[in-house]
């Protein structure tokens, strides 16, 4: 986008503004709240058509007027109108026989959409600048296309199955939906949430963990729009009090991705979330999914081991699965058997024996768990431990020379001793099977591309001094080498965020990184265990370990410029 800076230059260099001027201009927007070029126009003080005409001089590309031009729908539908939206991008002519394709657009820096058009079309982008409110002349032309088709197909309360999928088949839905998919996986999102109004239809995508809104439908294409859906995950289409459960794939050259389906009916019509999970996802190594060395080793050497339990403990979200589907890539060698029982099986892995529960005909954990015993199993996962049947049976495996893996939902790795005692498992079984427990968060990484360093304020001092151990937290830092044993006070200790920039949506953030606590069940946690201890007794004795917790990790991650104090605080608060 242009910054402020650029504006002022252009302003006073292709003389639209003095210097008095500008700096009135600059002294209003501030006072406004508003970016300076929204302010100049918005105010009249420059014609925008002249602005925008200068500053494509000023930065060495053409200038288009889209508002004086005829788009073809063709053309307009080759990007996604969630892609046009949110990069401000639009396709509005192709010359075939040079190759090209003729974009108009308000961030000629947008390197990242430029080379998703090109490899999406196979043709070379010839940038040209458009005013703001051409632009916006431009987009409206997706949902005029969207809007005069559902007044022709007026929503109908008691519409029928048939007419319902006969509706879900017309083409401006159908490209509605086409677009929603294509821009979440373009976008990294993990989740798509289709959510009804009492007037519109909010579309929002979850994306490094946060949800954010993308667009908002008409009212009137809800039903069309979640019977498309519902065509797609093969379900009943005229059922609408009753929850419905389904998957679909999508294909493109390089990637097959299974969309898993999940509807609900609410106070102003079904909501949809739509969970996107790769088919072939990247196989990560423990390394690279963020486990500092130390847990590392724990990890490593209790996964060789022949028989016990490993648990992976931590909220929904929090990367459970990905950490056991990462330990399994490792074990999944022609001398083992491996098998998994799951709800759901997110990811297919080769050689791997996996079965998916079925409560509806009474196949849960326990039961699979029961027959899979019966199978000459080397290795068991469960994807999770939630009743007294499953965790004895679990324990029972791990007694009796199998290797088990497992998550509960517990707050950090000690919680999950007691939440397995509450289960009515005896304390001499859990503590003679138990190996390893690993808790975990998803952080979101700093981008790459926007780094900046920065001092902590005072005042952010004084806050993290009421939330956190600081000096606890700077004796890690030094014994971990992340600082000298100089530095003793976090305001000279520097830390990074970003700043915001096109390649992460100007949230200063790009992917994920995992913090963890690995806790091994040492003899004198195991002797504590079995005599019924306290957890304060079980907290003191795992103190001597040398062990890494959530927050230690994650400010070792901070002061590294993986991630933002702000993050960490986020995800490990209780």
């Amino acid at each position: 986008m242009l910054t402020d800076k650029k504006v002022q230059k252009i302003l006073l260099e292709k003389k639209l503004l003095d210097e008095n001027g500008l700096t009135e201009a600059i002294q209003g927007a501030k006072k406004a709240k508003q970016k300076l070029l929204d302010y100049i126009i918005d105010k009249s003080l420059v014609a925008e058509i002249a602005f925008y005409e200068s500053a494509a001089k000023f930065l060495g590309i053409p200038f288009v007027s889209l508002d004086k031009l005829k788009i073809r729908k063709d053309l307009l539908f080759l990007i996604p109108e969630v892609t046009a939206q949110k990069n401000k991008t639009v396709i509005f002519d192709v010359d075939d026989k040079k190759k090209r394709v003729k974009l108009a657009t308000l961030d000629p820096n947008n390197l990242e959409i430029f080379e998703f058009i090109k490899k999406k079309t196979g043709l070379k982008p010839d940038i040209h600048l458009c005013t703001k409110s051409g632009l916006e002349f431009t987009l409206k032309q997706y949902h005029k296309d969207i809007k005069a088709d559902f007044q022709i197909e007026k929503e109908k309360k008691h519409a029928g199955s048939k007419e319902l999928k006969k509706m879900s088949e017309e083409l401006p839905i159908v490209k509605i939906v086409d677009s929603l998919l294509e821009q979440a996986f373009y976008e990294g999102a993990s989740d798509i949430h289709i959510e009804p109004g009492e007037k519109e239809t909010e579309i929002r995508y979850r994306i490094d963990g946060i949800l954010s809104n993308i667009m908002t439908l008409p009212k009137k294409a809800q039903s069309s729009l979640i019977a498309r859906i519902k065509v797609l995950a093969n379900l009943k289409v005229d059922e609408h009090r009753m929850p419905q459960d389904g998957r679909f794939k999508i294909y493109n050259k390089k990637n097959k991705i299974s969309f898993r389906v999940s509807i609900i009916p609410t106070l102003h019509g079904e909501k949809v979330v739509m969970r996107l999970l790769e088919e072939k996802p990247k196989v990560l190594s423990l390394k690279e999914i963020g486990l500092h060395p130390r847990a590392l080793e724990k990890i490593e050497n209790n996964i060789k081991k022949p028989n016990g339990m490993i648990l992976v403990t931590g909220p929904t979200g929090s990367g459970k699965t990905t950490t056991l589907y990462t330990i399994l890539n490792i074990l999944n060698t022609p001398k083992v058997n491996i098998s998994t029982i799951e709800d759901p099986i997110e990811y297919n892995i080769p050689h791997v024996n996996q079965s998916q529960i079925q409560p509806k005909i009474g196949y849960t954990f326990a039961k699979g768990l029961r027959a899979f015993l019966r199978q000459d199993p080397d290795i068991i996962m469960v994807g999770e431990i939630r009743d007294n049947e499953t965790a004895e049976i679990a324990i029972h495996a791990a007694l009796t020379g199998h290797l088990v893996l497992s998550t509960l939902h517990t707050n950090d790795a000690l919680k999950t001793l007691p939440r397995i005692l509450e289960m009515d498992v005896p304390p001499f079984l859990v503590a003679s099977t138990t190996n390893l427990i690993i808790a975990q968060r998803l952080t979101r990484r700093i981008c790459k591309s926007c780094i900046t360093s920065y001092y902590l304020h005072k005042d952010e001092i004084e806050q993290l001094k009421r939330e956190i151990d600081t000096e606890k937290i700077l004796h890690i830092l030094r014994k971990e080498k992340i600082i000298s044993d100089k530095e003793k006070t976090f305001d000279k200790l520097l830390f990074y965020k970003g700043k915001g920039c096109p390649k992460c949506g100007n949230t200063g953030y790009k992917g994920r990184t995992g913090l963890y606590e690995a806790l091994e069940i040492t003899p004198g946690l195991s002797k504590l265990i079995a005599q019924g201890a306290k957890e304060a007794e079980l907290r003191e004795e795992a103190n001597k370990q040398d062990m890494l917790k959530l927050i230690e990790d994650g400010f070792i991650k901070a002061k590294s410029g993986i991630t933002t104090i702000e993050e960490v605080l986020r995800v490990t608060k209780e």
